[in-house]
């Protein structure tokens, strides 16, 4: 245990600081009282008094308060001295003054710095870094709230505008930065882009904390395939102490394509989990719906034998996690819908003020069979819906996210309840299609009777190796599902992007792993 000083200070402590001022005392009479405490000579006197006077200034002068210019901008501490860091946007240089604005990331605005012309630097460049003191005051202009008066301007990092690959005053489209991925973050696009991202993941965790989830950290190794697809990476060492026909794991180990197995594990002992991490696919895919590498936020709740308990969360949780973004980002949001996707803020709209239809997988191939001369692919009853399917069937319910339920059992992986519904055998599985996207989320309830899922997995081979997915049916069992949402699709909805590879800071997907 830390022993905790005493409130009073020892007699010692005390003699130590009784040079020191009573309360209001001056400088002159602090430093007559130390002379007097240590009987220093005349000499001495003296040069201690200049030597003391002038460190004491210097403490006690008063140091600028580092600022983000989000801060600034919102007039925090106005009339003060401060310093802000950030890269330059513009400079304009005029006779007597020099104007720039600076932003660092905190918002869409940038601050504008004025200074005089003296303080102009032949580095001072669109695109360099710099640490500005001076005065934050209230801006003459209605454009600008404040603006910072620099007293001080120094270039941390030096940027040649003329090979710096982004210009002033040209607006780079989407495609066009997507070949940059390591600068495009100085984009307003962009940085707008990952603003919006960071405040919709901390909407979606709030959401599930405040309705009594727990967050379960599932593995990025493993060696399950969850989809049953095939489409995995597989981990394996690489150096000289391993050879190749050795297993690492002593056994095949691949990067997860879902956590929801994990969760399923976790949902034996807590009702309600949630996990929100990185999924891999080895589709060998260039499309703009498709990366091998994207975040999923996966949900399992325990003692549910409902979709609609599932289609509940999933469509609250679109409408919390939209409206946090609209409310937090408002400024990122609207840089999209009126220079990227001009007009989309009235989908975003109709999709949060009206409810979600739900119709089964039955009734939309009979809406998607009476207009099958539109698509490339079959309409027949048990063939997967395919994105133009998915466009469709949205635009055909009023263009808002529509739950189609109850697919084909054979569709489903082998974990989907069996509804035992002949002749047609369906499973009880959802997904959620959105505007613009096409499916956004997919659950279902899980198979817990066990005589079921044993036939299944025997079914498909995968009795020996999902032997343990069996004890979980063996051992206090309970009816559950769960759901997956893919964050990228989520943000492409919302913002009305059309290239997936547009939301998400560095995209990786066949053929390409840029840095």
């Amino acid at each position: 245990m830390l022993a905790e000083p005493m409130a009073g200070g020892s007699s010692a402590d005390r003699r130590d600081q009784s040079f020191l001022p009573r309360e209001g005392a001056g400088l002159e009479v602090m430093f007559h009282a130390a002379v007097q405490r240590f009987s220093v000579s005349a000499a001495a006197e003296s040069f201690c008094r200049a030597i003391f006077l002038v460190g004491f200034r210097r403490y006690c002068k008063k140091t600028s308060t580092k600022l983000r210019v989000s801060e600034a901008l919102s007039g925090a501490e106005l009339g003060s001295d401060v310093k802000v860091q950030g890269w330059v946007r513009s400079v304009r240089p005029q006779k007597d003054n020099i104007f720039l604005h600076v932003n660092d990331g905190s918002s869409l605005q940038s601050l504008q710095i004025v200074a005089g012309a003296k303080l102009n630097d032949p580095l001072l460049t669109f695109g360099s870094a710099v640490e500005v003191t001076g005065v934050l005051k209230k801006s003459p202009h209605q454009k600008q709230p404040v603006e910072l008066e620099a007293e001080q301007i120094r270039v941390v990092g030096e940027c040649n505008p003329i090979d710096f690959p982004f210009k002033i005053k040209e607006r780079h489209n989407l495609e066009y930065i997507r070949k940059l991925p390591h600068l495009r973050c100085r984009t307003n696009a962009f940085s707008s882009l990952l603003r919006i991202r960071s405040e919709a993941t901390a909407a979606i965790h709030s959401y599930f904390k405040d309705n009594g989830f727990v967050q379960i950290h599932t593995p990025i190794i493993t060696s399950n395939d969850c989809e049953g697809a095939g489409e995995l990476f597989r981990v394996e060492p690489s150096g000289p102490d391993y050879v190749d026909d050795e297993d690492f794991f002593s056994v095949p180990a691949f990067l997860t394509v879902s956590g929801q197995l994990h969760l399923e594990v976790i949902s034996g002992a807590f009702s309600k989990v949630y996990t929100f991490g990185p999924s891999f696919r080895a589709e060998n895919s260039q499309s703009r719906r498709h990366l091998a590498e994207f975040f999923m936020v996966e949900a399992e709740i325990s003692f549910t034998e409902s979709l609609e308990d599932l289609t509940k969360v999933m469509e609250d949780m679109f409408r919390s996690a939209t409206e946090h973004v609209l409310a937090h980002c408002v400024e990122d949001v609207d840089l999209f819908h009126r220079h990227v996707t001009p007009g989309h803020r009235d989908t975003i709209e109709a999709m949060l003020n009206k409810s979600f239809p739900v119709i089964t997988y039955t009734e939309a191939i009979e809406i998607l069979h009476r207009h099958s001369e539109k698509f490339t692919f079959r309409t027949d009853w048990g063939c997967d819906l395919k994105t133009e399917h998915e466009k469709y069937l949205v635009k055909h319910c009023g263009n808002v996210p529509v739950f189609v339920t109850d697919y084909p059992y054979d569709l489903k992986p082998f974990y989907a309840k069996d509804n035992q519904d002949h002749p047609k055998h369906t499973a009880a599985a959802v997904d959620l299609l959105v505007p613009g996207v096409g499916e956004l989320c997919g659950g279902s309830l899980r198979e817990e009777r066990l005589d079921l899922l044993m036939a299944r997995l025997k079914q498909v081979g995968l009795e020996d190796t999902y032997s343990w997915y069996l004890d979980l049916r063996r051992f206090g069992s309970v009816p559950h599902g769960g759901f997956g949402l893919g964050f990228e699709r989520y943000l492409q909805c919302i913002l009305g992007v059309d290239n997936i590879k547009d939301v998400i800071p560095f995209p990786r997907f066949s053929h390409s792993c840029l840095l």
